[in-house]
């Protein structure tokens, strides 16, 4: 089975200086890398998994958790890889996911955790998603903010379009950027559902220009097709 040991000893000797600057530079210096790029690193994580075999659900969470602390970035993202393996979450699993969403931050984990674990996390227990996400969405942490309006990214039809617009609203005048982004994001994914509702939505409302722009990018383009027809 899959160990932090197989890890560290498969990841180590790929360390690449040059790769490393370039990609610090890219994240604004926030973490520190050891430069082995996304192809690199997924062939390097299934050659791991394939010699050594996958951990099962419970020996994922302590993994996850000691992959997370490690220095280097490239280890939360095989702790992702690792966490997207879970086949069930145990309802107290809310804690982790709040850990890893508020631990080393950026978009770069934080959407992920958002959409694919939050996401998976509340499919099996709805009856946490207003308690959990209620209090997320009015925390002071953004990437908790963040997390409450991308969870349902890829519920399609199932998404609760009330629950997001009331989402929405509460950081409509936010100034953070990344707030304003993940608004526009989970208004365009919807979009691709329900146009007409998304369309009514920010007709009807005052949100930040970026907001606005993002949720209006797929109909905006279905509309720029359909008129050159």
């Amino acid at each position: 089975m899959i160990t932090s040991e197989h890890i560290y000893a498969t990841f180590e000797p790929l360390r690449n200086r040059e790769n490393a600057e370039k990609m610090e530079k890219y994240m604004r210096n926030h973490f520190p890398f050891l430069g082995v790029k996304t192809p690199e690193r997924k062939q390097a994580y299934r050659s791991i998994l394939k010699e050594n075999g996958a951990p099962s659900d419970e020996d994922i969470v302590p993994l996850v958790k000691e992959l997370w602390n490690s220095e280097e970035r490239e280890y939360q993202y095989v702790a992702q890889e690792l966490l997207a393996r879970k086949k069930q979450f145990d309802e107290c699993d809310y804690e982790l996911i709040e850990y890893l969403v508020t631990t080393k931050s950026w978009w770069d984990t934080v959407d992920g955790l958002a959409s694919n674990t939050a996401g998976t996390y509340f499919i099996h227990h709805p009856e946490q998603i207003d308690k959990l996400t209620g209090k997320w969405i009015r925390h002071d942490n953004k990437w908790l903010n963040r997390t409450a309006i991308l969870f349902q990214l890829k519920y399609k039809e199932k998404t609760d379009f009330e629950l997001l617009k009331s989402y929405c609203l509460l950081h409509a005048d936010s100034n953070e950027f990344f707030l304003q982004k993940a608004i526009g994001w989970a208004l365009r994914e919807y979009s691709k559902t329900n146009p007409d509702a998304v369309q009514q939505f920010i007709d009807q409302h005052e949100l930040a220009p970026l907001s606005k722009r993002e949720g209006l990018k797929v109909i905006k383009k279905k509309q720029t097709a359909s008129s050159s027809q």
